[in-house]
């Protein structure tokens, strides 16, 4: 089958995004816009320097320590980020997860689990925020209706009215963003 094909896996292959690594030097987005990765020896927390681009400088005691905890830094934000997004939907369709889980989803952007554990990508703090704000709202949304019914999709236009360009956003840039720490 491959062998037969070949021609068409390797040009599907070439339209995938390249693979940026968390290294120094890189550019990432975080919260859509570009910042380089910069590193520097020392203990102290991440932070972001602004200028005409922003830089994200992460110390370390060593540089192979930098992937690690630029990482953490993503996560810490994308979590801070999802914690207001969710409390607000929430409220807004007057329910109440049970726990909010920041970590790495390969095949998807969010899930609500029947225990109302809502699970969320750590690489959605590196979109815009209307698209971490879209995925907030629909997994709230879950929290009423498990299913993708229309009644599901009016309850996501009642947290987020035009929540079609996150939807559409994510379909679009989803793979750049997955294609962030799988440097190949």
């Amino acid at each position: 089958f491959a062998a037969e094909r070949a021609g068409w896996i390797a040009e599907e292959l070439s339209r995938l995004p390249r693979g940026v690594s968390l290294a120094p030097g890189s550019f990432v987005p975080v919260r859509g816009i570009e910042h380089e990765l910069v590193y520097k020896h020392g203990r102290k927390p991440a932070y972001v320097e602004e200028d005409l681009l922003p830089r994200l400088v992460v110390p370390a005691p060593d540089v192979a320590l930098f992937e690690a905890r630029v990482l953490r830094y993503l996560k810490d934000q994308a979590r801070t980020d999802l914690i207001d997004r969710v409390a607000t939907h929430a409220i807004a369709l007057g329910v109440r997860p049970e726990r909010i889980q920041v970590k790495e989803l390969r095949s998807r952007w969010g899930s609500c689990s029947v225990d109302g554990v809502l699970s969320f990508s750590w690489r959605l703090v590196l979109a815009p925020p209307f698209v971490l704000d879209y995925l907030a709202a629909h997994e709230v949304s879950h929290l009423r209706e498990m299913n993708h019914s229309r009644r599901f999709w009016a309850l996501v236009k009642k947290c987020m009215p035009n929540y079609e360009a996150g939807r559409d956003w994510l379909h679009e840039n989803g793979s750049k963003l997955h294609a962030v720490g799988m440097a190949r």
